[in-house]
C-alpha cells in the first residue's frame, strides 16, 4: 500500500499542516510497532464514525480494506459502536461503508 499522506491542494493553504501531517502522524505514529497498520484502521475508522467525522471516515474506510481488513469486519465494529456511539453515526458510517464497497466491486 503507498504511504498515506495530506492531499497536496492544502499545501498553497496550509503547508505546515500538511507537513506535520505526513511526518508526524503518517510517517511516525502510523509507522510505529506497538499496533498493526490494520489495528491502527479499525481505531482510526472506530473514532471517526464515533465523532461523525464524515468527512476524513470515507478515507480511512478505505485505508482499513487496503490494510486488511474486512467489509464484514468494518460492518461488525460499526454495530458494535452504534450501541455506544449512536444509531445516526452508525448509520453514516455504514452508508459510507456500502459506498466504497460498491465503488470498489464496479
Amino acid at each position: 500500500m503507498p504511504k498515506q499522506s495530506a492531499p497536496r491542494e492544502l499545501a498553497d493553504i496550509a503547508p505546515k499542516l500538511v507537513e506535520v501531517t505526513d511526518e508526524v502522524l503518517f510517517g511516525d505514529v502510523w509507522e510505529r510497532p506497538g499496533l498493526s497498520p490494520r489495528d491502527r484502521s479499525l481505531v482510526t475508522v472506530s473514532v471517526l464514525a464515533a465523532l461523525y467525522r464524515g468527512e476524513q471516515l470515507g478515507y480511512h474506510l478505505g485505508v482499513a480494506l487496503d490494510n486488511g481488513l474486512t467489509t464484514e469486519e468494518l460492518s461488525e465494529a460499526i454495530t458494535h459502536l452504534a450501541f455506544y456511539a449512536g444509531w445516526p453515526n452508525a448509520m453514516t458510517a455504514i452508508t459510507r461503508l456500502k459506498q466504497i464497497t460498491d465503488a470498489r466491486d464496479a
